[in-house]
């Protein structure tokens, strides 16, 4: 997949991850999809971004004597993964378009 198309789907992906429940960067690199090669370099700046853009919270707890910390969707988190949803039916005309001119 190109690398630029990941980036793009990287976001929605760690969103929808936190979706069933709060969770931790190497358990979020573990959810993700592996075709998106995510891996914790990667991730934490991008968790960085999505929690200055409202879109999850973080907070520490203590676990094996060490703090872990932990991510919690937001609604803006959530409004955000439903307008990519919504948006479903835009992207597969564009994959139709591509195969139909593939094919011509």
């Amino acid at each position: 997949m190109d690398a630029q198309m990941k980036r793009g789907f990287l976001e929605i992906c760690v969103l929808a991850s936190l979706r069933g429940g709060d969770s931790y960067g190497y358990q979020i690199v573990k959810d993700v999809p592996d075709v998106l090669g995510l891996t914790e370099s990667t991730l934490y700046p991008l968790l960085k971004r999505l929690e200055k853009a409202d879109c999850l919270t973080a907070y520490s707890v203590e676990h094996n004597g060490r703090l872990r910390k932990y991510y919690r969707l937001t609604q803006e988190g959530a409004r955000r993964i439903e307008e990519f949803l919504a948006e479903q039916a835009d992207i597969l005309s564009i994959y139709d378009f591509v195969k139909r001119g593939a094919s011509q």
